[in-house]
């Protein structure tokens, strides 16, 4: 059923030229590309095709999506197709979620050099899990995680961390065991914390003497490399926060989680409650007031703002592998640990590459988008393609 209530590309299909037009010498290629995929998605400047029932007659047009994965309405078949590969990986372990979380000092540095810092910070956490459960007097095993970068708080702000659900244990150096966690305790939090600080200003420092890193504007001091360690010294003393939460319950458990997680974008289309004069409201979950729901008012202008500063780098991967899931030996190590699990071997894998994008949807989602929505007996077919203007080949989605 198509969305009544606002959203985020009516936001920036009223405001954006005007947004263009003030803050443009500020806006990197990337934003431009955002914003621009989010106007013309789903609209006729992208092509499209019309729908027939072959029962009714029922007619429907649908225009092709931007497929840009910043945008809220373009990730609902990668986010079925990502989950139906993970549950093919998940063992029959407890799972835990661990968050990782950059200081505020090193928010405003991270925006200014995303790419680094955002590869620094998948390097720092990683090599934090795997070295602290690597080591005899904590776990003695290799772990297999998966890490997912969120860049966003709540209120849209700028707020880096990473999301990692890492299996309950792993495999002994040797391959020869599987050495478990103890149950409901994955490692100890103080520990992977004060590691995680150490290697990440490690890496840090050394990304500044090897020059990648840029200053401009309030933090333009920071070229100098005096002023640099000067303002990293507290860091190196202040607690970082790295969360492990309760296990999950099971496995579907882990499913139901990344679901919400792994393909979300900054702010998704249900939290918008309206537009009007130049404002946008929207809801949100205030953590640190008993995680009530709140409404927030913003101009359009502070909006956009807001949801531009979680444009990612392109070719920036935000989901990472580590451990046996590793994507060099995950198929190798994975079979050996369902063997030292006793699990079952997997279905083999079918191709998907030539199957009908709709019926793989439904497969996945249980959603059909063949069915006729006036009938529900006939189903819709294609009966003439629509032209648009594209520099990317369009791809039908109606989901």
């Amino acid at each position: 059923m198509a969305r009544t209530g606002p959203e985020v590309a009516d936001v920036f299909r009223r405001y954006g030229d005007g947004y263009r037009e003030r803050h443009g010498a500020s806006l990197s290629t990337a934003q431009r590309r955002v914003m621009t995929a989010i106007e013309r998605c789903r609209t006729a400047a992208l092509g499209g095709h019309v729908e027939q029932c072959d029962q009714c007659g029922h007619q429907r047009i649908s225009f092709n999506s931007c497929r840009d994965r910043h945008c809220p309405k373009c990730q609902s078949l990668a986010r079925a197709q990502w989950l139906d590969d993970r549950r093919a990986e998940l063992l029959d372990t407890q799972y835990f979620h661990v968050v990782l979380t950059l200081p505020k000092e090193i928010a405003g540095i991270a925006y200014q050099n995303k790419a680094p810092v955002y590869g620094i910070l998948f390097r720092a956490a990683a090599e934090t899990l795997s070295t602290i459960a690597a080591d005899p007097k904590h776990l003695g095993a290799e772990i297999g995680f998966f890490a997912v970068l969120h860049t966003w708080g709540q209120t849209l702000l700028h707020h880096p961390h990473l999301h990692c659900v890492v299996a309950g244990g792993g495999l002994s150096p040797d391959g020869t065991r599987w050495i478990s966690c103890r149950p409901r305790y994955f490692l100890p939090v103080p520990v992977l914390s004060c590691l995680f600080r150490r290697l990440f200003l490690g890496y840090l420092q050394k990304a500044f003497d090897a020059g990648h890193l840029e200053f401009f504007s309030s933090l333009e001091p920071l070229r100098e490399r005096r002023a640099f360690l000067r303002y990293l010294a507290p860091l190196r003393r202040a607690k970082w926060v790295v969360y492990a939460k309760p296990p999950f319950a099971g496995p579907e458990q882990v499913l139901e989680y990344v679901g919400r997680y792994t393909h979300r974008v900054a702010i998704s289309n249900n939290r918008l409650l309206d537009i009007d004069d130049g404002t946008v409201r929207f809801r949100w979950k205030d953590y640190r007031d008993g995680n009530r729901q709140k409404v927030m008012t913003v101009s359009a202008d502070e909006f956009i703002r807001r949801f531009l500063l979680h444009t990612l780098p392109d070719g920036f991967h935000r989901i990472r592998y580590y451990g046996f899931l590793g994507n060099r030996h995950r198929a190798h190590k994975l079979a050996r640990c369902r063997e030292l699990l006793a699990m079952p071997v997997p279905e083999p894998f079918h191709d998907q590459s030539e199957k009908d994008h709709r019926d793989h949807y439904e497969e996945l989602t249980g959603v059909s988008l063949k069915e006729c929505p006036a009938c529900h007996q006939g189903q819709m077919v294609t009966i003439e393609t629509i032209g648009g203007v594209t520099t990317r080949p369009p791809i039908q989605d109606t989901s």
